[in-house]
């Protein structure tokens, strides 16, 4: 990242955390058209800056070294300067592709879905950011309106795993969108190391600038049944039971 000799990253970080924490949104909005007119661009600042910034909000609490107050602060005005930095991006002609993006419901994860989200627009992407709390039936309902080419499901939280589990297994089971991708993206998929492809996700980006370069280098990379643990025995005995009836043959599936 190039900033001026004045606005070097770790200073902009440091300068740039102080304020969040307490809420100043003067004193953030002042350092970020400070560092815009110094010739930083919108990218940088939302993938360099605040994205960072998200994370580093959400280890602080779990080491409970801010309060909640202090996080809800610091998010919220977050997510406003990213609505601000959105509106500066430079945008890609229409690339023909569309993504659906879900997220946990907190508050820092429905931030880093909306940077994922315009991230996306930005690079030419039509967008669908549903957000978190949809329910398992209308996800389904909407991935068979939409028929997106690849759902995101980002979390940056642990206890949003096992839905995300779940839903995965549910999309596969049901199949009605066989062309998607799924991809895994946020932070709880990078701090454990092969989450992503257990629970069967086609591709895993680690932060929300990852996710669009992933979509866009592996439009046709698909996980395989042997990277799926979650439903994997079902999944391989209704193959199994669709082969022998083409065939005619009985096949047995080892459960273990």
């Amino acid at each position: 990242m190039s900033f001026t000799p004045s606005l070097g990253q770790s200073n902009l970080s440091k300068s740039y955390l102080e304020p969040l924490l307490a809420g100043d949104r003067t004193a953030c909005r002042e350092l970020i058209d400070g560092a815009l007119g110094c010739g930083v661009s919108a990218y940088e600042l939302l993938t360099k800056l605040v994205y960072p910034t998200m994370d580093l909000l959400q280890s602080l609490y779990r080491e409970d070294r801010i309060n909640k107050t202090k996080l809800n602060l610091a998010t919220r005005l977050n997510r406003a300067l990213t609505d601000q930095l959105t509106a500066k991006l430079e945008r890609k002609a229409d690339n023909g592709r569309k993504v659906l993006i879900f997220c946990g419901h907190d508050e820092p994860e429905e931030l880093g879905g909306q940077i994922c989200a315009d991230l996306f627009e930005a690079e030419g992407w039509t967008v669908r950011f549903a957000g978190g709390g949809v329910p398992e039936d209308e996800v389904l309902k909407l991935i068979g309106d939409e028929r997106p080419d690849v759902t995101v499901m980002y979390a940056t939280l642990p206890t949003g795993v096992p839905a995300v589990r779940k839903l995965i297994d549910y999309l596969r089971d049901v199949n009605s969108c066989p062309d998607m991708q799924i991809m895994c993206c946020g932070g709880i998929y990078r701090r454990a190391e092969g989450l992503s492809e257990e629970i069967g996700a086609d591709l895993y980006a680690q932060d929300a600038a990852d996710a669009v370069l992933v979509a866009n280098e592996h439009p046709s990379r698909r996980a395989s049944v042997d990277q799926q643990t979650v439903g994997r025995t079902r999944r391989i005995r209704k193959a199994a039971a669709r082969k022998a009836e083409r065939t005619g043959v009985e096949f047995e599936v080892d459960a273990a």
